[in-house]
């Protein structure tokens, strides 16, 4: 993707900074933070500049880190972090500007040909871990982060349901790092995951079954019970199925139903947070 001027700016800044102390992350944090928040003070419509500016900021943080040979994962975290914490200095950060980072990420590692999976774990790990603290709800954050990481997905042609389960993957572990309810980023990144699928026309099936597999995965790396997540995966993915259509409820039901990766899933009808 062609970077604007704000992407230009984190990608020499970024480069520069990386070449001389030889951390990413915090680099990265730090560049796209401040080139944010300089970028939107003046602006006429500062939200709707937002979006753009967001997913500019990511997509040079990705170009940076792919010219100095670091590693892009831990680019796309930082820059997400920084840019979001930006745009909450200024503005509100709405779902979009969440949305556009995480497609900005999958966008700029495809083009760059590196390993999108590990970037989508990484992104969405990195939005869920700081949207907290600019006033953004869970549900709209992890269903957010869904909707990007699928819109990059199918843009880039890279395979929905190893997004998918990336995706969850890193929303389980940022979520757990501030303290929120995880069973509940399950629900609404699948949900996001399986509503954004049928949006772009993809394979509802796979999807549903990756996001379930990802939440297994993820809970394993974060001492949760696997069954818990399975199920709120499994739940959040045929709720939204139910908003698509009759086909698409029976899909996704005949997808996740029964056991996943040796964890039994139980899909609970409806879904209903204790």
């Amino acid at each position: 993707m062609a970077l604007g001027d704000l992407g230009k700016k984190v990608s020499q800044a970024l480069a520069e900074t990386i070449r001389g102390a030889g951390e990413v992350g915090q680099s990265a944090i730090d560049v796209a933070r401040n080139n944010v928040v300089d970028g939107l003070r003046g602006v006429g419509d500062v939200v709707k500049e937002a979006t753009g500016l967001a997913g500019d900021s990511v997509a040079g943080a990705i170009d940076a880190a792919n010219q100095v040979g670091a590693e892009l994962g831990s680019a796309a975290k930082g820059a997400i972090i920084g840019t979001i914490q930006g745009v909450g200095e200024i503005t509100t950060v709405t779902a979009g500007v969440v949305s556009d980072t995480i497609r900005a990420a999958i966008k700029g590692t495809s083009e760059v040909g590196g390993d999108v999976a590990k970037v989508a774990r990484d992104a969405a790990d990195g939005a869920l871990a700081t949207t907290k603290s600019v006033g953004l709800g869970l549900e709209d954050t992890a269903f957010s982060v869904a909707r990007g990481a699928i819109q990059g997905a199918k843009e880039t042609g890279t395979d929905l349901g190893l997004v998918a389960k990336a995706t969850i993957q890193g929303t389980i572990s940022g979520t757990k790092e501030t303290g929120g309810d995880v069973m509940e980023a399950i629900q609404s990144v699948a949900s996001g995951a399986i509503k954004s699928t049928a949006e772009v026309g993809g394979d509802l099936a796979s999807v549903a079954l990756n996001a379930v597999e990802g939440a297994i995965e993820g809970a394993k790396g974060v001492a949760l019970n696997t069954e818990d997540a399975a199920s709120a995966a499994a739940t959040g993915a045929v709720e939204a199925a139910r908003e698509v259509s009759e086909a698409a409820v029976n899909t996704v039901t005949s997808a996740v139903s029964g056991t996943v990766s040796g964890v039994k899933v139980v899909i609970k009808s409806p879904f209903k947070k204790e």
